[in-house]
This record gives C-alpha cells, structure tokens and sequence, in this order.
C-alpha cells in the first residue's frame, strides 16, 4: 500500500510538471524581440506612405479670367480628360499617357497616339468642348488652354480643371518649366520631369549668343496675308529670350492674339535683318491655303536684304508653335526650328 501511495504521488508531479510546461508554450504572451521589431518597422513604413501619397493636392492654376487661383485635384489621377496639348505633350513626357480617357483630336505628329478612338473618347476641340462627352469620361481632372477659358466654370463642375499657360513676360521657357513641375507634382514625378526639363538654359544661351545685335521681323501668314506679331504672344521667345530686336511692332501696341496684318511694302520699309515666318493655314490644315513661302515670296519681299541673304526663316513646326506653346517636346521642336537655319549659317 505504502509503495502505491509512493508511486501515486512521483506520477501526479510527474503530470503536473509536463502541465505547467504545456501552459506555459501556450499562454506566453510576450512576443520575442525581433518579431516585435518587424511589427513595429512594418507600422512605420505605412505611415510613411500613407503620408507621401495624400488624397489631394493643392496646385495654382488660372480661372476664366486667367488669374492664379489655388485649386484641389486629386494626387496621382487615373482617369484624365484632354483639352490642351501643351499640357498632353507634358503628360506624354511623363509616361502617363494611359490615363487619358479622353481628348481633343490633333494634328501634332507626335500626339497623334492619342486622338480618339476605340479607348479614347472624343472631347470635342481645343476650341470648342462637347459637355456630355466630358461628363461621360468621368474624369478626375481635366486639363485646358487659354481657347477653352470661357467653358471653365462648366467644366468645374465636372472636375476639377488645370488651366496653365505661357506667360510672354515669364517667358515661353520658364513658363514650360513651370508648368511642367506643375502637372509632374500631381503625380509625384517632380525627378522625371527635372531631367526632361535639362539642357534648355544652354541652348537659350548659344541662340541668344548668336542673336545679339540682330533685329527682325516675326509674323504669321493667314489667309493669303501676313500678320507681324509683337513680344506679348505667340513666337514671343524669339523676342523675349532669344532676344532678336522686333522692329515689327511698337511695344505698346497688341498682337497676341493671331497678329496685326501689314502690308509687304511696310516689310521693305523696316529693313528688317531676318524675317521669321509662321504658317497658320498649315498649321491648322486650311483646305485650299497658300503656303506661306507662296505668300512671302514676291516681287517685293524678294528684294529686301533679308531674302537675298538667305534669312527669311520658315518656322518648320508651325502646328507646333500654334497649338502646343508649352510643351516640353514643343520647346524642343521650336528651339530646332531656330537652331537648324540660323546656327548651321
């Protein structure tokens, strides 16, 4: 009896030793040092993303009169709507091309992937927007140009809407810059545009090297005539930056709009060194046009020292310089425009 109490007793410590071991595994509640450092590196690296990737961002953009306003557009949109080629130029540039869901049809060789189609609806023109097939698209930010400031409130109330221009005073240059950095913050791509953006200073600098001392005439043929343009518009970096003297036009007086139209006589009268030329008709494909070279190239424009001298330039992208003034890849194209006839001389 005494030795089954005796054993009895070694058995139940026996048990009661592999049960404290067995609570023990199962009821720790510490976890060990390198999980509880993981867990914790894990939380800081979400909230280290949530905090870089917000839900909107706040940007300054122009309103219907074209003044800078701050607006809020969504950060990293999927879904974008077109209606200005500067700024799809911008995008294209980015790498962010398949997001538009829309757009405006172009002539632009180098945009033309993105014309409407079977994935890309039909928005109506840079001039003229279709208000239903916008809507439609269901965008989260539309993108518009000066042609298109009247419809700006409407389209406000659809999405939030990114106006930027080209500032004549600013200049074509830093205003590409600038709105480049603009549309690049929306997407967190503030380094890839950096390196789109390098190299412009120094070509500015070899051209304007090249064009001190030397005045102009800078114009656009339209419908068989010759409009000279000032400093305050279109082809305004040939004055601005590039710093070729226009003698077309007073300062006071306005052409930014397509031009004030001058005879060929005027031309003979100020003598001008070069003559710069852009072709509005070939631009905006007018049926049936004249070429500007047809246009320029009479009895009296043939007799000024800019023709015999060989420095009548003709603009080579005038679609470019027409319609997608702040792009990047337009800055380029334009700077080659210059660069090609005058630097080759």
């Amino acid at each position: 009896m005494k030795k089954f109490f005796t054993l009895t007793l070694v058995l139940l410590f026996a048990l009661s030793l592999v049960a404290c071991g067995n609570s023990g595994a199962a009821g720790n509640t510490e976890p060990d040092t390198q999980t509880q450092e993981s867990a914790e590196a894990t939380r800081e690296a979400e909230t280290q993303t949530n905090t870089e990737a917000p839900e909107t961002l706040t940007i300054t953009s122009l309103n219907q009169n074209r003044e800078a306003v701050e607006i809020e557009v969504p950060y990293d949109p999927q879904r974008i709507a077109i209606l200005d080629m500067a700024a799809l130029d911008i995008l294209d540039n980015l790498g962010l091309g398949n997001r538009v869901v829309g757009s405006a049809k172009t002539s632009l060789e180098y945009l033309k992937v993105y014309n409407p189609g079977d994935t890309i609806a039909n928005l109506g023109t840079i001039k003229e927007a279709d208000m239903e097939a916008v809507m439609a698209c269901e965008p989260d930010v539309i993108f518009i140009g000066g042609r298109l400031s009247s419809s700006y409130e409407a389209l406000s109330e659809i999405a939030p809407v990114v106006y930027l221009s080209t500032d004549a005073e600013l200049g074509v240059v830093e205003s590409t810059k600038q709105n480049a950095r603009t549309i690049a913050s929306l997407f967190g791509k503030e380094a890839e545009i950096e390196e789109k953006l390098a190299g412009f200073d120094e070509r500015i600098a070899t051209l304007a090297a090249f064009a001190e001392g030397k005045n102009t005439i800078v114009g656009m043929c339209t419908s068989g005539s010759f409009n000279v343009v000032g400093n305050d518009g279109r082809c305004s970096i040939i004055g601005v930056e590039i710093g070729f003297e226009n003698i077309g036009v007073a300062d006071e007086v306005q052409t930014s709009t397509h031009g004030n139209e001058a005879s060929f006589e005027y031309i003979v009268q100020k003598k001008p060194e070069y003559i710069f030329v852009m072709d509005r008709d070939a631009a905006i494909q007018t049926e049936g046009a004249k070429l500007a070279q047809e246009i320029m190239e009479n009895e009296l424009v043939m007799g000024t020292d800019a023709y015999k001298d060989g420095k009548i330039i003709y603009l080579a992208h005038p679609a470019v310089w027409y319609t997608a003034e702040g792009g990047v890849t337009a800055l380029d194209l334009m700077l080659q425009d210059l660069e090609t006839p005058l630097l080759a001389q």
